[in-house]
């Protein structure tokens, strides 16, 4: 499981999160991964690009993992 720290910000929104860790190569596939319904938050489908993701957070795409600390 990978970590992302989260500093100076409340959260990040997802469909950056996705693009910054590297798990998708574009803000364009990021919006096709989270409308496909292939990314959860904390175990659960999430279909909003723009979900705050906040410090604990787990997120998940294709088997790779990222906790936000």
């Amino acid at each position: 499981m990978e970590e992302f720290k989260l500093t100076g910000k409340e959260f990040i929104e997802l469909n950056d999160l996705l693009k910054i860790t590297g798990m998708c190569e574009s803000g364009g596939m990021a919006k096709t991964m989270i409308i496909d319904g292939r990314v959860t938050v904390d175990g659960n489908v999430e279909l909003r690009r723009r979900r705050k993701i906040r410090t604990g957070q787990l997120v998940s795409l294709e088997g790779r993992n990222v906790r936000v600390k």
